[in-house]
């Protein structure tokens, strides 16, 4: 894989807003999240032309938000990119990217939901990039957040150690108070203790592959387009997904996972990670659960790949980074999940 160079304390970091205007119309959480990244995280900031456009703008020029992703990635004084948040639309840029231009620049380049467009097509051409949070949802919730979350980010961004464990939060909330509510700006909703952790439904061998995946229905967005992968890079990955905001039911995940597995998918990878879905009842992450384990186990019969579901990444809180390209290796006996490799060159 192509690696980006590590970041670190005072590294330059492009603002895009590839998907969607929030930062117009929240402007105060949007500055609260380049606030904490300066000031708590140790980074520069620098807002790209089309980072603080309006909703409306945005949706009319998909060309000027693949523009401000080519000229971060062709300037050499910008060391990153983060996204401001996600949206619905981005799979719109992807004809407008220099993907030759971007893998011969190769940099780090984060977000999460809508962002699973380019992110996964990058990945697939061969540069390594990052599941992770955004500045107006993750960043800019820094101090309401648990202090293993912002120790997580720093030493993912700015650390050499290697390999290195993932570990469960000790607490995770399913969002965040009223954005436009000064009073409560950067607070999130109740939170929840996490004692349990994530949790393996099968698997009894330990496996080892490269990250790929996000948010299940974004992907759907790609599937059969120029941008989705070809029959053979599934093999020997380690899938993960997470479900929107949206919230799609149980039996929605259910048709998009089955896909996967009428493609092959299922029968190559070596590993599959979901993230916690967000608002859903205990009843239904249980029959959530049920049916990952009988479309993989029963309908595919992949019955030894070790499976992880309510591991935190995705639109719950916090979250950790998951560096798409990098190997993984999964052991349900220790319940481990562990990233092998550094992200950075």
């Amino acid at each position: 894989m192509i690696k980006p160079k590590r970041l670190k304390q005072s590294s330059k970091i492009a603002i895009i807003s590839p998907s969607n205007g929030l930062p117009f119309l929240f402007p105060d959480i949007y500055e609260l999240g380049l606030k904490n990244l300066r000031e708590i995280i140790g980074l520069d900031i620098v807002e790209m032309p089309t980072a603080r456009m309006s909703p409306d703008e945005l949706y009319k020029n998909p060309k000027l938000r693949a523009d401000d992703i080519n000229n971060a990635f062709a300037d050499d004084s910008i060391d990153g990119i983060i996204t401001s948040i996600g949206g619905y639309e981005s799979v719109r840029i992807l004809q407008y990217l220099n993907t030759d231009m971007t893998i011969k620049n190769p940099k780090f380049i984060m977000g999460f939901s809508d962002a699973t467009t380019f992110l996964t097509y990058l990945n697939y051409m061969g540069m390594v990039t990052f599941y992770g949070p955004s500045v107006m949802a993750g960043f800019a919730q820094l101090k309401s957040l648990p202090l293993q979350f912002t120790e997580h980010i720093k030493t993912v961004l700015f650390s050499n150690d290697y390999p290195y464990s993932y570990a469960p939060y000790t607490e995770w909330t399913n969002g965040y108070k009223d954005w436009s509510n000064r009073d409560t700006l950067g607070e999130c909703t109740e939170f929840y203790s996490n004692e349990k952790g994530w949790v393996f439904l099968q698997g009894n061998k330990t496996v080892e592959g490269r990250l790929w995946g996000g948010c299940i229905e974004v992907l759907e967005f790609m599937k059969s387009t120029a941008y989705w992968p070809d029959k053979d890079f599934w093999n020997d990955r380690i899938l993960f997904f997470e479900t929107s905001e949206e919230k799609p039911l149980p039996n929605q995940v259910d048709y998009m996972l089955r896909n996967y597995g009428i493609q092959g998918v299922l029968n190559k990878v070596k590993g599959i990670i979901f993230g916690r879905p967000k608002d859903y009842s205990n009843k239904e992450k249980e029959e959530l659960n049920s049916i990952i384990l009988r479309i993989v186990k029963d309908e595919f019969n992949a019955s030894e790949i070790p499976i992880v579901v309510d591991m935190d990444f995705g639109h719950t809180d916090p979250k950790v980074i998951l560096p798409l390209g990098c190997m993984m290796r999964l052991n349900p006996e220790a319940n481990e999940c562990t990233l092998l490799e550094s992200p950075f060159m």
